[in-house]
């Protein structure tokens, strides 16, 4: 693997160079970036793969969700369909992509859920509803820097720090460490739930925050029921028999230590992020399982409810490991300036 990234570190230095060259376009003016006199918030990462945006933002969701009108709005990953889309409840997983279907089968009744690659299109149209949302969380749109939130919250994973990281395609980050100053505050996600203040303080150092932003340390709740449409089954439960799990997620290790915490037997299925689950392998998980429960994450659940019986996905939540209230503090003043 090393030797790898060395063979691929020149196209990494010359990525990085383009990257950094279209940011000081656009921190210069020279490239056109919009900005809002609403609340526009938004969520993302340097890197590729799982940092915990989807948990961040329906935190963010139940936070808000009281107060606001909010709005969610994303570029719908792998969706099958083009332009601007806003979920009812006739919406499937590829229409708009299994994220953003998760927060309206979640919040339906509490917030609008909404799809378009360029963002400032869909802005535009979320605003010029008749209901239109006094707020707005941007999903994944830390790189489209042609719009201009008015607050940005940067998320880099405890085991993978975007400091440590090299650019694709050596690495995984998508644009230079130095993008992380354009954030109103960073956080250290999917942490162990016991992380000491001495090693709080070296992330920090690692990171490097500008005087203007504040680091979070945030951990993964798991809920201790799993559930699907008609019934919720107490974790414990599944100790009673092995089941089959299936995960479609950029990072499954800290679930898998979860489940194994938890003295759990299964039989591990593992596909890419965000798979797109064919007939074929259908009938493949159908023999796996036979008559046994398959479990699978909230997101997964999106692309495959309706196609296997005994279905069940485990809930997770963001769990911050202290300061909480600060945070909330820095939206809230954020929403009030």
């Amino acid at each position: 693997m090393r030797r790898l990234r060395l063979i691929l570190l020149p196209f990494s230095v010359l990525y990085g160079a383009i990257v950094f060259i279209r940011n000081w376009l656009f921190d210069k003016g020279f490239l056109k970036s919009t900005s809002y006199d609403f609340p526009v918030i938004c969520v993302g990462n340097l890197s590729v793969g799982g940092t915990g945006k989807s948990p961040m933002i329906e935190y963010l969701i139940r936070l808000l969700k009281d107060q606001y009108k909010v709005a969610t709005l994303s570029r719908g990953y792998k969706r099958k369909t083009k332009g601007f889309l806003l979920a009812n409840s006739t919406t499937t997983a590829s229409d708009i992509g299994d994220e953003p279907l998760q927060f309206y089968h979640k919040f339906k009744n509490d917030i609008q859920v909404a799809v378009e690659a360029e963002r400032t299109v869909g802005i535009e149209t979320l605003r010029n509803l008749e209901d239109s949302p006094e707020v707005i969380l941007l999903d994944d749109a830390f790189q489209h820097r042609k719009v201009t939130a008015g607050f940005h919250i940067l998320l880099t994973p405890f085991y993978d720090l975007y400091a440590n990281d090299f650019m694709l395609p050596a690495g995984n980050l998508r644009e230079p460490n130095s993008g992380a100053k354009r954030a109103d505050v960073i956080i250290v996600t999917k942490c162990p739930t016991e992380v000491s203040v001495v090693q709080q303080t070296k992330i920090r150092k690692k990171l490097r925050p500008k005087a203007h932003q504040r680091v979070f340390f945030t951990t993964i709740a798991y809920s201790e029921t799993v559930q699907n449409e008609q019934e919720e089954v107490a974790l414990t439960d599944l100790r009673d028999s092995e089941f089959v799990l299936i995960t479609g997620i950029a990072n499954p290790t800290p679930l898998l230590q979860y489940l194994n915490d938890q003295q759990l037997q299964y039989t591990h299925l593992k596909y890419a992020d965000h798979y797109h689950f064919s007939e074929s392998d259908i009938t493949t998980i159908k023999q796996k399982a036979g008559n046994k429960r398959i479990l699978t994450t909230e997101k997964d659940f999106m692309r495959l409810q309706g196609s296997l019986e005994h279905l069940y996905y485990l809930p997770i939540q963001v769990q911050f490991l202290s300061d909480e209230q600060k945070f909330q503090q820095k939206v809230g003043k954020f929403l009030e300036s």
